[in-house]
C-alpha cells in the first residue's frame, strides 16, 4: 500500500515538475531519499513503475467497465469515468514521452489502445462516432480527454465529481 501511494504522489507531482529529482520527489510524497530509494532503484526503476501501475490501472478500468456490454457511446462514457483513477498516470506519460517507456512497455501499451480503438471503431460503424477522422485519432483524443480531465482536477479548475465525459463535447461526436 505504501509504495501504491508513493507512485500517485510521484506521478502527480512529476506531471508538474517532470526534471524534478528524487529528494523533490521524496518529499513531494512526504519520504525521505532513503525511503524512496527502499522502493525504487532510483528514477528509471521508479518510472517503470509509474509505468506498469498506469498499464495495470487501464487494464483494470478496461475490465471493470465492462465496455463490450454497452452501446459505444456508453461504453465510453463509462470507461471514461472508470479511467479517473489512471488519469495522473496518463497526464505523467504526456509529459515525460518516451523517456517513460520501455520496450515491453510499449507492446502492453499497443494492446490497451487497440481495445479502446475497438470502441470507436464499433462507434463509427453504428453511426454513433464521426468517421472523417481515424479511430486511433479518436483514441488518442480519448487519452487526451482522460489525462486533461485528471490535469484540471489536479489543479482544482474543475470538480472531481466532473470528470466524466457527459460533462464534456467530446471530440469523437459529429
Amino acid at each position: 500500500m505504501e509504495t501504491e501511494r508513493l507512485l500517485r504522489a510521484a506521478a502527480d507531482f512529476l506531471s508538474t515538475r517532470p526534471n524534478a529529482t528524487l529528494d523533490e520527489i521524496g518529499a513531494a510524497a512526504g519520504v525521505s531519499h532513503s525511503t524512496l530509494y527502499r522502493h525504487f532503484d532510483g528514477r528509471t526503476a521508479l518510472l517503470e513503475a509509474l509505468d506498469h501501475a498506469a498499464i495495470e490501472q487501464m487494464r483494470d478500468a478496461l475490465k471493470t467497465s465492462h465496455w463490450q456490454e454497452y452501446s459505444p457511446t456508453d461504453a465510453l462514457r463509462i470507461l471514461v469515468a472508470a479511467c479517473e483513477p489512471v488519469a495522473g498516470y496518463l497526464t505523467l506519460r504526456y509529459v515525460q514521452g518516451q523517456s517513460f517507456e520501455t520496450r515491453k512497455s510499449v507492446a502492453e501499451w499497443r494492446e490497451i489502445n487497440s481495445e479502446i480503438e475497438e470502441i470507436f471503431l464499433r462507434g463509427q460503424r453504428a453511426g454513433e462516432f464521426r468517421t472523417d477522422v481515424t479511430a486511433d485519432w479518436l483514441t488518442e483524443a480519448f487519452f487526451s480527454l482522460v489525462s486533461g480531465a485528471g490535469w484540471s482536477v489536479q489543479l482544482g479548475r474543475v470538480a472531481r465529481r466532473e470528470f466524466t465525459a457527459r460533462r464534456a463535447n467530446p471530440a469523437w461526436r459529429d
